[in-house]
This record gives structure tokens, C-alpha cells and sequence, in this order.
């Protein structure tokens, strides 16, 4: 069942790294184009990544022996805010940082944290998910790469799509089958950690409107992989991915991709006579934006206090990305109800750019109608 989302506050301690991120990015993004920021947590800057495990901000919630920085959820959710609200450049690190790293400490072996876990805090190892399939569409469950035991370990044949990032990553946590078939649904299924430089891995980019490449199709043939890429428990794959889940959906990530663009508007708003319209979009979209964070930030407390909010983590996340695709074009209509007074080129062009990829913020982590599938189960009502 849905649990009740408190009102949260961020302690002190936490609230005082902001002051240090802000004049960090104030610094190194200065001269960054809007358009630029506006690819944020897609934007791939591997150097960048490297500068912020330099200050000891990546792996902040990992434990000290691994190389993390023994913070809580709450520093976290902070550096986050402060990194997609100014735009950096955070993809390549994202998804090891966010998800990877958190799965590993709670189901990898003492070796697998050993290996994996201080070169995630050093920005030395990216990783990307492995989950939706080819003919699958949202439906998860159905997934049919396969993994055999074999005499070294594991042989590994089938595909991945929509995976972001695989090109430039050194690894992907897939959800594969180990036994029964495609009709056992939540049975048989595991996860395994892959070695992207192996033989028999091909990753093919796919190419956006945008003309960016964040999605890739992965092919597996005849991989073959060690007795110790099995994280966790054979057969245990599919709540080892719920409990991933809640990581990838709860982040404010869900709130702040089109948040380059609204400054970008607002800065140009600035310069106008004013105007009763731009004022109801603004507030509008601020109201909103508040109730969202302070329930990101509810989500947030809940992984603090060691629980797993998965369907509170999927209220938000479709809520968050519903906004975020709204903000493209309440602030297209604004602009075109005052003709008068042309944008700047940097607006036009993060709004064009954000027009053409907001489709995508309600696919990525799950789509809309799994999201809303989720929610009603909690609820109860089905």
C-alpha cells in the first residue's frame, strides 16, 4: 500500500552543501548555453564527472570503506537539485551514482563491492541498465535474454533497447532470464553485471530528433561472463529491480529537466513591460513545482529512514514528468501571445530543443501507463 508523504525538511548539515555546489557551478559552467544546460543529466562530460569525485560528491550516501562519503539521502537530494538546476553536465556518472552503486552495496558480494564500488566514487566506472527488450514495449516482465549456465560461469544471448548511455558506459546491471521462459513473468528472472568491452557485445547508438545519441540497442551473442557476475540471488532479479527502481524514480531529476529553459524565459520576462499572463504561467508552474519537490523531498526522508518507496517513488515521477513536459509548451504559448517583443535566440533555441526531447521525459524510468498501473495497485484499486 501507498504511504503517507510527510512534510520534509532537510537537516542543516545538509542544507549547508548547497552554498559550496552553487559556487562550484557558478565557476566551472560559467559560459555554458542555455541549450547546453538543457541537456543536464543527459549531457555526458566524463571530466566533469571526475572533477565532482575530486570534491568527494559522488557515492556521497556510499559507506567510507567503498570510497563514498558516509552522507545520507538528503546531501544527495541537495547536490542533485543544485546540479540539474544550474545544468551540468552530470550523465555520465548519473545512473552508476544513482542506482548502480546503491544495488551493489545492498546485494553485491563483498568482492563485487570491493571492485565496483571506489571506482564509481571515482568517476572510473559508468554504468547503464539494461531492462527493456526489443518487442517487449513497457512490459518488463516479459523479457526474454537469456543467461545458461555454462562451465566458466554464465553465456549470455539476447538484446537491450532504449538503454541510455551503453555506448560510453563500461557496464550494465541487465535483468535476464535464468531460467523458465518469457511466460513465467516474475519468475526465473536475475540480474547479472556485463562487462561492455566483451566479446560478442554490440551497441548500436540511436540517433533522437534532437540529433543526440542517449539511447542505444545492446546485442548480446554468446557473451561469456564469470560465475561472479550474478548480483544478488538467482531468481530474485525482478524485487532486486523494484528496489532499483525506487532509486531511478524518486531523484528530483523528475522535476528539473526543463529547468534551464525556465530560467532562460525568465530572464527574458525581466525585460518586458509587465505582463498579468506571464505572471498566471509562472505562478502556475511554481505552485506546481513546489508541491513536487516537497514530496520528492517526502520520498527522499523514506530512503533516509532505510525504507523502499517504490510506489510513492512512481506518484512522483509521473507527476514530476508531466510537469517537466508541460513547461515546453505553456512557455511556447506565453511567448507567442506577445509577438511584439521577439526572444532572445539562446530561448529559442532551448525551447526547440526541449520540444523535441520532452516526449521522452515520460518514458524514461517507466512509462506513464506502468507508472499508473503501479499507483492503483497501492491504492488497492486493482
Amino acid at each position: 500500500m501507498i504511504d503517507t508523504l510527510e512534510l520534509t525538511a532537510i537537516p542543516p548539515e545538509d542544507e549547508a552543501l548547497r552554498v559550496e555546489v552553487r559556487s562550484f557551478l557558478a565557476e566551472t559552467l560559467d559560459g555554458l548555453e542555455p541549450d547546453e544546460r538543457a541537456r543536464s543529466w543527459m549531457g555526458f562530460d566524463a571530466g566533469f564527472s571526475r572533477q565532482l569525485a575530486e570534491r568527494g560528491w559522488l557515492g556521497l550516501t556510499l559507506p567510507r570503506e567503498h570510497g563514498g562519503s558516509a552522507r545520507g539521502h538528503f546531501a544527495r537530494f541537495v547536490l542533485s537539485e543544485e546540479l540539474l538546476g544550474a545544468g551540468a553536465p552530470v550523465s555520465a556518472h548519473w545512473i552508476a551514482d544513482r542506482q548502480s552503486a546503491p544495488l551493489i552495496l545492498k546485494y553485491g558480494t563483498p568482492a563485487q563491492q570491493a571492485c565496483y564500488l571506489p571506482r564509481i566514487c571515482r568517476a572510473q566506472a559508468f554504468f547503464c541498465i539494461g531492462m527493456s527488450e526489443p518487442g517487449s514495449g513497457s512490459d518488463l516482465a516479459s523479457i526474454r535474454t537469456r543467461a545458461q549456465r555454462s562451465a566458466s560461469g554464465w553465456l549470455l544471448n539476447g538484446s537491450k533497447i532504449w538503454t541510455t548511455n551503453a555506448h560510453r558506459s563500461h557496464y550494465m546491471i541487465a535483468l535476464v532470464r535464468t531460467s523458465g521462459s518469457a511466460q513465467d513473468r516474475h519468475q526465473g528472472l536475475s540480474q547479472l553485471i556485463i562487462d561492455l568491452s566483451l566479446p560478442g557485445v554490440t551497441v548500436r547508438p540511436i540517433e533522437d530528433l534532437a540529433g543526440d545519441a542517449h539511447f542505444s540497442e545492446v546485442f548480446f551473442d554468446n557473451v561469456e561472463l564469470a560465475e561472479d557476475a550474478l548480483i544478488g540471488e538467482e531468481g530474485a532479479g525482478w524485487a532486486q529491480v523494484n528496489a532499483e527502481l525506487a532509486f531511478e524514480r524518486s531523484g528530483p531529476e523528475r522535476l528539473y529537466s526543463s529547468m534551464a529553459l525556465l530560467e532562460c524565459w525568465l530572464a527574458h520576462c525581466r525585460g518586458l513591460d509587465d505582463n498579468a499572463s506571464n505572471r498566471e504561467t509562472l505562478g502556475s508552474l511554481l505552485t506546481q513545482m513546489a508541491v513536487l519537490r516537497a514530496m520528492s523531498l517526502s520520498v527522499a526522508g523514506k530512503l533516509a529512514a532505510g525504507r523502499s518507496p517504490a510506489i510513492e517513488a512512481a506518484l512522483v515521477k509521473d507527476l514530476g514528468t508531466e510537469l517537466e513536459q508541460a513547461i515546453p509548451r505553456l512557455i511556447g504559448d506565453a511567448l507567442g501571445r506577445r509577438p511584439d517583443q521577439p526572444p532572445p535566440l539562446p530561448l529559442l533555441r532551448t525551447l526547440a530543443y526541449l520540444e523535441q526531447v520532452a516526449p521522452t521525459f515520460s518514458l524514461r524510468g517507466g512509462t506513464r501507463e506502468i507508472l499508473r498501473g503501479i499507483i492503483a495497485r497501492g491504492l488497492g484499486l486493482r
